[in-house]
This record gives C-alpha cells, sequence and structure tokens, in this order.
C-alpha cells in the first residue's frame, strides 16, 4: 500500500508529458483551421508541424505562426503542413486567439529560426511538459 502512495504521484507527473503518436493515429489539421501558406509555388520549401499527444492543452487549439502570421490552428495528434519561400522562416506556437475561451487567453510564445532551400521539406514537432511547457523544436521524420 505504501508503495502505491509514492509511486502515484510520479505517475500522474509523467502523465503531464506529450509522447509521439503512432503514424496512423495523427490526423491532419482540417482544412478550416489551415489559414495560411497552403498554396504551392515555384520553388517553395515545406515545413511538416506534427503536435504530440498529452493531456497539457488537450482540450485546445494552438496556433501555428510561420513568419509571425497566423498559419493554422492544430489541436493534439495532428499534423499540419506549410508551403514556403526558400530561405529562413520563423516558426511559432501562440495561443490560440480566435478562442475565446481561456485557451486563447494563455501565455505563450515558442519561436524556432528555419532555414529551407528550395523543395526541401523540414519537420517541427509541438511537445509539452510538466516543467517546461509547450516548446517547438526540430524533429526527424
Amino acid at each position: 500500500m505504501r508503495s502505491i502512495l509514492i509511486a502515484l504521484p510520479l505517475l500522474l507527473l509523467a502523465g503531464c508529458s506529450s509522447f509521439r503518436g503512432d503514424p496512423e493515429h495523427i490526423k491532419p489539421v482540417p482544412e478550416d483551421r489551415l489559414l495560411a501558406f497552403q498554396e504551392a509555388q515555384a520553388n517553395s520549401a515545406q515545413i511538416v508541424v506534427n503536435r504530440d499527444f498529452g493531456v497539457m492543452g488537450g482540450g485546445c487549439f494552438v496556433a501555428i505562426e510561420v513568419d509571425r502570421k497566423v498559419a493554422a490552428r492544430i489541436g493534439v495528434g495532428e499534423v499540419a503542413t506549410f508551403q514556403v519561400p526558400p530561405g529562413t522562416r520563423v516558426v511559432g506556437i501562440t495561443p490560440d486567439r480566435m478562442d475565446d475561451t481561456l485557451c486563447g487567453m494563455g501565455r505563450l510564445l515558442r519561436e524556432v529560426a528555419v532555414p529551407v532551400k528550395s523543395g526541401e521539406i523540414q519537420h517541427l514537432r509541438i511537445v509539452s511538459q510538466n516543467k517546461g511547457g509547450f516548446d517547438i523544436r526540430p524533429d526527424k521524420p
């Protein structure tokens, strides 16, 4: 009994961190939540952003910004692809300001510089951790 009482808080804390989903469980962001950078152009590159599964912020969308322009509203276990011009793009996550509940009122700003060349695909991952909150970081496909 005593060991259960010791282990339970550790299990609860571990449950707050996100985890990468199996590819068959990851769904594309619906078209109505893809807001920019969807049309391929000559010499364009792609940035693919996956959001992990997890409890923290699970009922809320997170806004993805490309060059500080809102490009999508992404939910847990979703993936979005953006067509961008070559060069260094600034990709960030912020609260979903289109949501007028508590989800849209938080404070969140994480950004990463992503260098892309024509025809190249860069992958990013949105994670949530019990200590650091949300983050966006480079990912391997």
